[in-house]
């Protein structure tokens, strides 16, 4: 059917004009969509559709934070299970259950507390200068080549922290009574002693004689774990940003023009470095007290123009601003509009070294010293020259992506034969490798060549028997790719002698750890019956805390032991590492946490309790919600709430 639309693209349009414009005309626009409302969505919440597409990129952003965080160990198939997409489609409906929410009660972010979100973002934290600025050029060029601009970014903060109110007052709220720290805590720091013996597998490696009957049964059973993995040989394209600015060249003329336009980001205020003495004085306070406070900082004042050089000492010694006063009443360098407006124009109108008389504000008396000064002043445009062209490269870059990303997904798909029309069209260079199905871990994991999607597409029929290109793949961060595959090498089961070696490392290891548990087993109950130590290690204490080297199988079954009936024995199978025998001599209780522990025990249970409240929370809020889900990508039915 992909073939015969593929070539006879015209009579397709005419054979569907013909078939849609008659319909329209008899429900009206409108209504034939309404036929399909639901055919690209994956859910409702309160009326609002949560679409197929938004779906697929938040998939896509899972994958690609799975991939980061596991590295070698990622696999794709354990993320693209029904479990996984039923659980990120309740991911989004609880987002949207929760923003419904924050609209209602009107919930917003102060400028400063977005202010402060964006600096807590560690690629945008580094752009900040030594004298507390961004650098504004710097920070546009890292937005753009994110497809942002500092407005959007802003207005995405401010929602966030919105929508986080609701939360984390809940959070916030969950309180934990001491008692019950206490019992937990000394549960979790009860020590156990135990003696360990063990039956390692290697103990019975002369017993472990498989015939070539038993080898060739267990490769026959196993045939799929001796397979040699398919293959194919692949030709690739590229398109985003970075191939696509080899073909940008902004000129200085557009440099120069976006120097005009954008020139306040390129100026800087009128700058000052101080210190300062300040005696403090309530807003309350009495006129006793003030006068007091007054004494106090025109007797500093005096020590200062008497002894100039002193200054930093005094401000250790006198000054009562926590902040300033270990570092001598500095300050550091600030620009107007900075500081209380009494104080700024005390320092902002004196010279370099000068001492000032009292200046009073709401905090109190302060003396100032100006020990530096900055000219307000404006980069010059060869100073910034280079930087603006590399973002204006950047934002081209990206515009261009944005113009070629459906051309490019058109020439991959109808000169499916080949990618060399691309290649030529949009100058990008054909790349050659060699894949599976599986990502390799010697690639990183944002390389194309790792992507579930594009590994899935290059494997598909319509890739490997008709040869055609693959789609033009959305990897993400403005990317597509396509490829198309040169040879193809099916998976293969090597012939029974050849891999015999590998198979029979494979039957020994399974009878070897039969044998080791077998015997495990049966001196466990042994042991059981005659209370004996003998064949035992040495003791160890051991904790849920500390486990003394124990897996953790091993301590969980030590810690169900009944511990009123000593000595007590237990036996763990340890799977390939065969199994093991611990005997419980004695439990000990640890004595009373002091306060500083049992109030970090309490803070910790009080934020696991904040999480259930949380979830109870917004379960509630679902429920009263109207929420309905539809047929996800690979389901077979649809659902309702």
């Amino acid at each position: 059917m992909l073939d015969f639309i593929r070539n006879h693209k015209r009579l397709m349009q005419v054979f569907l004009a013909l078939f849609i414009l008659p319909g329209l005309g008899l429900v009206g626009i409108q209504g034939f969509r309404g036929f399909f409302d639901n055919s690209g969505n994956v859910a409702s919440v309160n009326g609002r559709k949560i679409t197929l597409q938004e779906f697929d990129g938040a998939q896509r952003e899972q994958l690609d934070r799975m991939r980061q965080m596991l590295g070698a160990s990622y696999d794709p198939k354990m993320f693209d299970t029904s479990a996984m997409k039923t659980s990120l489609l309740d991911s989004l409906i609880q987002q949207r259950v929760t923003t419904d929410e924050t609209q209602r009660e009107h919930l917003t972010a102060s400028d400063g507390a977005v202010q402060q979100a964006l600096l807590n973002i560690p690629a945008i934290a580094q752009l900040k200068a030594p004298d507390g600025r961004i650098d504004t050029d710097a920070y546009v060029k890292l937005l753009a080549s994110q497809g942002m601009t500092p407005e959007q970014l802003d207005a995405r903060i401010r929602f966030e922290l919105a929508n986080s109110q609701i939360t984390d007052s809940i959070q916030k709220s969950a309180f934990t009574p001491a008692s019950l720290a206490t019992h937990l805590t000394a549960l979790s720091e009860q020590t156990r002693q135990v003696q360990g013996l063990a039956f390692h597998p290697i103990s019975y490696q002369q017993k472990a004689q498989p015939t070539d009957d038993q080898l060739k049964q267990y490769y026959d059973a196993h045939k799929a774990d001796f397979q040699t993995p398919e293959t194919a040989q692949v030709d690739y394209l590229v398109l985003n940003g970075d191939a696509l600015s080899a073909t940008v060249q902004p000129s200085d003329a557009d440099a120069k023009k976006y120097y005009d336009d954008n020139v306040a980001h390129y100026k800087t205020d009128d700058q000052v470095r101080a210190s300062h003495i300040l005696i403090t004085v309530a807003k309350n306070a009495s006129d006793a007290d003030r006068a007091k406070a007054k004494a106090k900082a025109e007797q500093v004042l005096a020590e200062v123009r008497a002894h100039p050089e002193q200054f930093a000492a005094l401000a250790k010694q006198d000054s009562q601003d926590p902040g300033s006063a270990d570092k001598g009443g500095d300050l550091g360098w600030f620009s107007r509009g900075m500081m209380v407006k009494p104080f700024e124009d005390a320092a902002f109108s004196q010279k370099p070294n000068q001492i000032s008389d009292l200046v009073q504000s709401d905090f109190g008396y302060h003396i100032i010293k100006v020990t530096d000064s900055k000219p307000a002043q404006t980069k010059s445009f060869d100073d910034v020259k280079a930087s603006i062209l590399t973002t204006l490269k950047a934002q081209q870059a990206a515009k261009l992506y944005t113009d070629n990303a459906e051309p490019f997904t058109n020439t991959v798909y109808e000169q499916a034969s080949s990618l060399k029309p691309a290649a030529d069209k949009f100058h990008l260079t054909i790349k050659a490798a060699t894949v599976t199905r599986t990502p390799n871990p010697a690639l990183a994991p944002t390389d194309p060549l790792n992507n579930p999607k594009f590994l899935a597409a290059i494997f598909a029929d319509d890739s490997l028997v008709k040869k055609h290109n693959t789609p033009a793949i959305d990897l993400g961060d403005n990317t597509l790719a396509s490829a198309h595959v040169t040879q193809y090498s099916p998976a293969a089961s090597p012939a029974f002698d050849k891999v015999k070696d590998q198979v029979r490392e494979k039957v020994v290891a399974e009878q070897t750890a039969e044998l080791a548990k077998q015997d495990g087993a049966a001196k466990l109950a042994d042991f059981q019956k005659s209370k004996s130590a003998d064949g035992f290690g040495t003791a160890v204490n051991v904790s849920r805390n500390d486990a003394q080297g124990l897996p953790p199988s091993a301590v969980d079954a030590i810690f169900k032991l009944d511990a009123t009936k000593l000595p007590a024995y237990i036996g763990v199978d340890l799977g390939k590492d065969g199994y093991a025998i611990y005997r419980l001599n004695a439990v000990a209780t640890p004595p009373t946490a002091d306060a500083q522990r049992l109030a970090a025990a309490q803070q910790q249970l009080s934020q696991m309790l904040g999480q259930a409240d949380v979830q109870s929370y917004l379960a509630a809020l679902r429920a009263r919600s109207d929420v309905k889900t539809y047929k996800l990508p690979s389901d077979s039915s649809d659902s309702q709430e």
